[in-house]
């Protein structure tokens, strides 16, 4: 008994020396630190349009756009994630909304960013001096150091979503900010870019830009080339052909055409189509992934819980959560994830199930 207590003491002694010295033993932490599985904090979550824009619109009418806040941004908040306002670990989604006749200001910074257009037009972001028209379905591109802003040349407000790297950037301290203009260095409304222009013609390459380049140079994916896209794959499906991921579920990737990879370093992009009753096949991977549903109803299976989507709303399925989606109508959704950061670092796992 001595000998049990004299030990005991010394064991307190010793963790409160690891304390004072700043050291934690990794034995009274090995569970939290290398599961046997990945144990994300974020949970699953779906955030409704029909809540979200409401919300945008107070913000449009309470709050300006200008230096300072710099933009009308309201940032999706994972609950499991204690308040940070982090989509997930690794990613950043938001709302934006831009008021009638607004300019949201120009500047840049070191994270890589996109917006996606649900619903509206009448906004151009101009990026690195070239004005480019924003319109319902389109994807577009705001690589990191790339400066840009925006302007509303409408009498009614826009929104759309905004996606960045910037809980990765904040964990790996490599932010960086700068201030541009107070307008926008172009406010021409264009219904091509410049970069559309040069790039954006399907299987062909300028030869001025022969280099591999870290982002697409393309500004803007329209949604017309989507749509043909998605729609070609269902119908060659229809023709006994293999077009489709699986059954009735069309998909597209966006694509840097310079390299073939993503189109920016830190964010993989994606459209995916399914027919009214298509279901996808159970899954888990590693990292995360935030839908946007763009039109049709369904349902995501988030970890043995079923939700109810249409358009607008936004879905969070966190690494290893498993997921399945199942197609009410014919049901358009896009997506964008931290892929090319879990392949490039050989973390990337995926488990399908073999049963619907």
């Amino acid at each position: 008994m001595t000998t049990a207590h004299a030990n005991d003491s010394e064991l307190d002694r010793l963790y409160a020396d690891f304390e004072t010295e700043h050291l934690n033993p990794l034995w009274t932490q090995l569970g939290d630190l290398m599961p046997m599985t990945p144990a994300s904090r974020a949970v699953p979550f779906v955030w409704k349009w029909s809540t979200l824009y409401p919300l945008a619109q107070r913000a449009g009418d309470l709050v300006p756009v200008g230096r300072g806040g710099e933009r009308r941004a309201i940032a999706l908040a994972n609950p499991g994630l204690g308040g940070v306002p982090y989509v997930t670990p690794t990613l950043w989604a938001a709302i934006q909304y831009l008021g009638p006749k607004e300019v949201a200001p120009e500047h840049r910074h070191a994270q890589n960013a996109f917006r996606f257009v649900v619903e509206g037009e009448g906004v151009w972001t101009v990026i690195n001096g070239d004005p480019v028209a924003m319109r319902r379905g389109d994807f577009l591109l705001t690589p990191g150091w790339h400066f840009h802003g925006h302007h509303n040349e409408t009498d009614q407000p826009m929104a759309w979503i905004d996606g960045l790297d910037i809980p990765f950037v904040h964990y790996t301290d490599t932010g960086f900010f700068e201030f541009g203009s107070e307008n926008v260095t172009d406010d021409s409304t264009p219904d091509a870019s410049r970069s559309e222009r040069l790039w954006a013609h399907p299987g062909l390459r300028p030869l001025v830009g022969l280099d591999a380049k870290t982002s697409s140079p393309i500004a803007a994916y329209r949604w017309e080339h989507t749509d043909a896209a998605l729609r070609e794959q269902l119908q060659l499906e229809d023709e006994g052909f293999a077009a489709t991921t699986e059954p009735g579920h069309a998909a597209v990737r966006y694509t840097n055409p310079t390299t073939g990879g993503d189109v920016m370093p830190t964010i993989r992009a994606e459209f995916h189509r399914l027919r009214a009753g298509a279901r996808t096949r159970p899954r888990r991977d590693v990292g995360s992934t935030v839908y946007q549903v763009f039109e049709g109803s369904g349902r995501f299976l988030l970890g043995g819980q079923t939700r109810g989507v249409g358009m607008g709303d936004m879905i969070v399925v966190p690494s290893w959560t498993q997921w399945s989606i199942q197609a009410d109508t014919q049901f358009d959704l896009f997506a964008f994830s931290d892929a090319p950061i879990v392949e490039r670092l050989h973390f990337d796992r995926t488990f399908i199930s073999e049963g619907a």
